[in-house]
Formats: structure tokens, C-alpha cells, sequence
């Protein structure tokens, strides 16, 4: 009988991760199905005649907590993360664990996918916690000691900041290309934030192979979009979304994000490239090929949400190999991917001027033309929710009050501007899937109104002043009385006993779910804001005092601050706009036609009164199998897991699931059947079940 170790060892050996298309095993083994990120399986044993017989055949609970993650399955292993950045590896076909690894992380920032790298019997799963990219074994599960450190490589090095004040969180997986390992990183949304450098590292040694600047330096291109200095200071333009490869053409395609801080760019005058920009680059050396920047001097924190997505589309009787880019603001955008050229019209259109104080907006954004936006794009009256007269009236009310000049309409002070679609998107992490036999893209859609404005920043805080630390640091999103905007911002109002100073300190340093870590702000105010939060004293210490003001990095403070994330809500809670809130969008990108557009996802309160098929807020996206289907989850109130004719739009199967499904599933084949995997978890809604889990589903053995 073959030893755990060698069995695991004799499949991965078999596997054929990181390849263009999902291997003859039928395994899952890049993070978005394949290098290209299409998510679509070749699989075809469920399909539409038998969807309805799925059954649930396993579930593995892993308690509390967010989970986002998106399997890997190679060689009769099924790969996977906890709400405690665990890494385990279990049995496809029974959900059976075979081992763990536990780092000790005290971090719960989302881990939405894994990498795996072989060559020849070498093989190396890597994973992160912290801000750490962390090489483990397949087989057992153990650090790989010759690569980086110990087996791991500290992100937070080699960015030219000092690494104590740089806050980098691995949320989406690395990319493999030979025998690179590339990665990005989530970090801070105000300053200072680490510069988004993207780095490959060689998938041996973990040693630093290429940057690629995404803030250039002095003499590089696009150096001129900054002012002179801002690469010493600047920060984000990140990618934190994923990435995906041409591996015939060795070309790297790499959405980034906004610059900080995300809302007032006094200090960022000019474009900002290569934030907000689908980056071309050679991926053995990280040189650009080509660029597209989505927004100039980014204003509302519209980063390029998602991986793109590589697939293959007609043009004049020709195929033409392409990469698609949804966005935020719910416009996709569609390139040849060896020049870059777009393949359908975008126009630089004029938009409103920003009335701030130092700020220089951008006099034009670009818009997509076809295929038309997925989402909405402008709030009006007649768009208001009828719901009740009541609600009605509200937001009637509400809206009269709103600086709405339409997209892009910057933030001011004194008033709530609207951001439609919100700050949430359009599209999000998720990503879409692709037909690949038709050049179709299936894509999930945020559709609800969001607000937010400026108020001028007060003095500085003394160090150690817990009150007004959190003002300044933490009222953005908590809201500044604590009360949160649930539940992407959950209420800090009663943390304690739940959470005791160093436990909220900690969440502080290393972020939760969609926080990131505030790693730069110094002990002493991350006490100081922990004591407050829990009821404590505010003041710190002379000595704590003395620490954080000798402690705190020189940076210039913005003269404004961004005042909230603020939902449009009617006074029960639901969106102050008429329905869809979420959808899932079928186009033809041959043509740019739309095939059909449903609302995805319903408040089951609402559907028990008849109002049914409203839509909701989604997160995570959807897979295309051969079969004919369109699988997703994504949904967060109704926690359903669907399947859809990926011709028409017929739902054709719907399942419950023990919590929400935000996350993109995954499909493979083990012991002759093909199963279907999503993670679950009641993070994104409080009211409803909490805990997390693994689910699988598969055909009767009988059929």
C-alpha cells in the first residue's frame, strides 16, 4: 500500500498545473481554471439534461470567519485556505483532511487562491499569511526551507521603504511562468501605503528576479504623470486583484489600482500611471509592452477589480487573441493582447471639474462604447425605489441633496456625492468566465448606489490620543461614531468582551476580511485606538507617547479626508434604487451584443412578500463548463449556489447553501465523478448564519 507521501508525490507528478487548459484529469490547478483565467472546464458529465439531480455529497466546516478561497485540485489533492490563513490539503472526493499547515498567523486578511509550480519531481504549493509568500511542500504540507528565508519571503522587503511602515497582504494567489513565481499585494488605502511594485521571484530560491514599477522613477516612462519626488512617497497603484499569463507569448497582464490617498489627490497631481492601468509586460523580465489606463488621477477608488481574462474572439472572418478588463464602473474593456490596440471604440469624454482646494482632476475619462456598461451609470429620479411610499419619499428627499453631475462626478465637501455603481462595483474580486468554444464572457454586477464626501482634516492628533486617532484613521469606514456601514464596515461599538486590547491591536496591525493592516501606525496609537474601542482610557502614556511620536514615519497629512463609505439605504436596510441590485451578464464579445442579463441573487424577506428576483450585492464569480452551464454562488442574503443555461439564462438548478457563497467555485473530476466546490461563509452578512465551510456537490452514483 502506497504511504500518504508517495501517493500524494505520484499524482502531483502526474498533474500538469500552470498549462493553457485544464489537464486529462480533470483537475482545477491555476487559481482562474487555467494561466489564462478563462474558469472554464472542459468537464461535461453534469450538464443541462441532469443539473437538477445534483446532491450534496461532503462538507467541511472550518468555523468563524471569512472564507473567499478558491481550490486548486491537482493529481487527486484538493488545496485550500481557512479563515485563519491555514493552508490544508484534503481528499477531492471525500473532503477527508490529508494535512495542515498552520503558521501561527494571527491575521484574517482573505486568502481568495493558491499557486502551484513543478518542474520535473520538484514541486512547490505556495501560499501566504501576513505578508509573507510562504513555498510549502505538496506532499506534507512543510515549509521548503530552501526557498527565501525558512521557506518564506517577506514582501514587505525590497520596496525601498522601510519594511516596519509597509503594509502587503498576499489576498489574491501568485502567478507561475516557468520558473517564476510574480506577485503583487493589497496595502493601505491612505498614506503611507507601500508603492504597488510588481515582482517575480524565482519559484526555487525565492530570490528577487525582476520590478516593475508601477510608480515610475525618475527618467522612466510615465514618470512625467507624477509630481517629481512622488516616487519616494507615493503609494498603491497596487495590484491586489491577480494576474494571468499568455505562456506561449510570455506576456504578464497586471491590473492595478488606485494611488493614495483614494480620494483627494492634491499631492498626485497629474495622470498617475500606472495606477488604475492593465499592464502589459514581458513576464521573464518585467518590461512593459503596453498599457491602458481605466481612470486618470483616480478620485473614487475605481481600481481595476479582477483579474483580466485571456480568450480568443472573431474579427473580419480572422481569430484575434484577446484580453478582457472589467472595471468598477461597470464598463469592460477588450484588447488585442500583443498590441494593446482596443477592439472596441473608447472615447476620452469630458468630465466635471473637481472644486477642492489643490486638487487638478483630469479633464476627460475614458469610456467604453461597446459593449454597453453592465451596470448603471447615472442615478436620476425616475431610477429612485418604489418599494414603499415611505421609502419612496426618503429617498426622493435624500436625493435632492446629492452632488450627481453624473460619472465621475468628483467628491466635496459639505455634500454626499454619488458614486454609481459604488465604490463596490460593477464588477468585483470574483472575475468573469469565458465560453471559450464561443467568445462568450459571463459577468456578475454589483448595481447600487454608494456616497461620499470630504470634510477638511483637523490638526494632528497627539500621539497616544485614542479618541482622535480613531478620527483620523478609522472613521473613513467605520463611521465617526463608531457605527459602521454593515456589513462590508462592521459597528465598533460593543467589541468588548468580545475582544480584549491586544486582540483589537492586533486586527489594527494585520487587518480583517476587507480591512487591510495599518502595520505603519506606530504601537503606541494602535493601543491607544484599541483601549478607546474597547472602552478604556484614550490617552496613552508620556513613555507610549514619547515611543509613538519617535516611532511615526514623516508624512505629509492630506488637507482633506475622505468622511465614510455611506450605502444608499432606505430605512429597512435595502437599497434606495429600483432593482436590479446585482446581475449576471451573458456577452457575445465577437459582437458586443448582450445574449441576456438576469438579476442574480434575492433578500428572502423580500421574496416571501412577492418581490422576488430583485437582485443583491454579489461577491466571488462564476464558472462555464462544457456542459452547457454557468455555475455561481456569489450572492450573500439568499446564500443559494445556481446553476444557468449558459445559452439562455434558465435557471436550471438552485441549492441552499449553509452559508454565503462568496467566492468563485471550482470543478474537477475524482473516483469517475465530477464534483463541484465552493467555499461558504457568514462574514459578508451578520444577520444571517455564521461559520465557514467547504461544500461539494456531485450526481447520484447511480445517475
Amino acid at each position: 500500500m502506497l504511504s500518504l507521501t508517495t501517493f500524494v508525490a505520484a499524482c502531483a507528478m502526474n498533474a500538469r498545473p500552470g498549462s493553457g487548459t485544464l489537464s486529462d484529469r480533470g483537475d482545477w490547478p491555476v487559481y482562474g481554471g487555467n494561466a489564462g483565467g478563462d474558469r472554464y472546464s472542459e468537464l461535461g458529465q453534469i450538464d443541462t439534461r441532469n443539473v437538477g439531480k445534483l446532491e450534496q455529497v461532503w462538507r467541511i466546516d472550518f468555523g468563524p470567519g471569512g472564507l473567499q478561497t478558491t481550490p486548486l485540485v491537482i493529481g487527486g489533492v484538493l488545496y485550500a485556505t481557512t479563515p485563519g490563513q491555514k493552508t490544508v490539503a484534503m481528499s477531492p472526493e471525500t473532503g477527508a483532511k490529508l494535512w495542515e499547515y498552520d503558521p501561527g498567523s494571527r491575521s484574517t486578511q482573505p486568502i481568495r487562491g493558491l499557486a502551484y509550480w513543478r518542474e520535473g519531481a520538484e514541486a512547490h504549493l505556495f501560499t501566504s499569511y501576513g505578508s509573507y509568500l510562504v513555498a510549502l511542500s505538496p506532499e506534507t504540507g512543510q515549509p521548503i526551507s530552501t526557498f527565501g528565508r525558512d521557506g518564506r519571503v517577506d514582501l514587505r522587503d525590497e520596496l525601498g521603504r522601510d519594511p516596519a511602515t509597509m503594509a502587503t497582504f498576499l489576498t489574491s494567489p501568485a502567478t507561475v511562468f516557468k520558473d517564476l513565481v510574480i506577485v503583487g499585494f493589497r496595502t493601505s488605502e491612505t498614506a503611507p501605503a507601500a508603492p504597488g511594485s510588481i515582482r517575480a521571484y524565482d519559484a526555487r530560491t525565492g530570490k528577487l528576479r525582476w520590478k516593475f514599477d508601477v510608480i515610475p522613477h525618475p527618467g522612466e516612462p510615465g514618470s512625467e504623470s507624477w509630481p517629481a519626488d512622488a516616487w519616494k512617497t507615493a503609494g498603491g497603484a497596487n495590484n491586489w486583484a491577480g494576474m494571468v499569463v499568455d505562456e506561449r507569448r510570455g506576456i504578464l497582464f497586471v491590473p492595478t489600482g488606485s494611488a493614495v490617498n483614494d480620494f483627494y489627490g492634491a499631492d498626485r497631481v497629474g495622470n498617475n500611471l500606472y495606477a488604475n492601468s492593465l499592464i502589459a509586460l514581458d513576464a521573464s523580465t518585467g518590461r512593459r509592452l503596453w498599457h491602458f489606463q481605466g481612470v486618470h488621477h483616480d478620485l473614487w477608488d475605481r481600481d481595476f477589480p479582477s483579474p483580466p481574462v485571456l480568450l480568443t474572439v472573431r474579427r473580419g472572418g480572422k481569430s484575434v487573441d484577446a484580453v478582457a478588463q472589467g472595471s468598477k464602473q461597470g464598463m469592460l474593456f477588450l484588447f488585442d493582447r500583443v498590441t494593446g490596440k482596443p477592439l472596441f471604440p473608447i472615447e476620452e469624454r469630458p468630465v466635471p471639474a473637481s472644486d477642492m482646494p489643490g486638487e487638478v482632476t483630469s479633464p476627460t475619462q475614458p469610456f467604453a462604447l461597446t459593449p454597453a456598461p453592465f451596470a448603471r451609470q447615472h442615478l436620476t429620479a425616475d431610477m429612485l425605489t418604489n418599494r414603499t411610499p415611505e421609502a419612496r419619499a426618503a429617498a426622493e428627499k435624500a436625493f435632492a441633496t446629492f452632488n450627481n453631475k453624473g460619472p465621475f462626478t468628483p467628491l466635496t465637501v459639505g455634500k454626499q456625492t454619488v458614486v454609481f455603481p459604488g465604490f463596490d462595483g460593477g464588477a468585483e474580486w470574483g472575475g468573469p468566465a469565458i465560453d471559450r468554444r464561443r467568445g462568450v464572457i459571463y459577468i456578475n454586477s454589483n448595481d447600487v448606489v454608494w456616497t461620499g464626501g470630504l470634510a477638511e482634516t483637523k490638526p494632528a492628533p497627539a500621539a497616544g490620543n485614542g479618541a482622535a486617532l480613531y478620527q483620523e484613521q478609522c472613521s473613513a469606514c467605520h463611521g465617526p461614531n463608531r457605527e459602521g456601514a454593515p456589513p462590508e464596515f462592521p459597528p465598533l461599538t460593543n467589541l468588548s468582551p468580545r475582544l480584549d486590547t491586544t486582540q483589537i491591536a492586533a486586527i489594527i496591525a494585520g487587518g480583517k476580511g476587507r480591512m487591510p493592516g495599518f502595520p505603519q501606525i506606530p504601537p503606541a496609537d494602535r493601543a491607544a485606538i484599541a483601549s478607546y474601542l474597547a472602552g478604556g482610557r484614550a490617552e496613552a502614556s508620556s513613555g507610549e507617547q514619547r515611543e509613538a511620536e519617535s516611532a511615526a514615519p514623516a508624512v505629509q497629512r492630506a488637507r482633506y479626508r475622505f468622511t465614510g463609505y455611506r450605502k444608499f439605504l432606505d430605512a429597512q436596510g435595502y437599497p434606495a434604487v429600483a432593482p436590479p441590485w446585482g446581475t449576471l451578464n451573458a456577452i457575445d464579445l465577437n459582437t458586443g451584443r448582450y445574449l441576456w442579463k438576469i438579476p442574480l441573487g434575492e433578500y428572502p424577506e423580500l421574496a416571501a412578500k412577492g418581490m422576488r428576483d430583485t437582485g443583491s450585492e454579489n461577491y466571488g464569480g462564476p464558472i462555464v463548463t462544457a456542459g452547457g452551464l454557468v455555475i455561481i454562488g456569489a450572492t450573500i442574503y439568499d446564500r443559494k449556489l445556481r446553476a444557468f443555461d449558459s445559452r439562455t439564462g434558465k435557471l436550471l438548478w438552485q441549492t441552499e447553501l449553509p452559508f454565503a457563497g462568496v467566492a468563485t467555485p471550482v470543478t474537477y473530476m475524482a473516483a469517475g465523478r465530477q464534483f463541484i466546490v465552493i467555499a461558504t461563509s457568514g462574514s459578508r452578512n451578520p444577520k444571517g448564519p455564521q461559520g465557514s465551510a467547504y461544500v461539494a456537490f456531485a450526481l447520484p452514483t447511480g445517475r
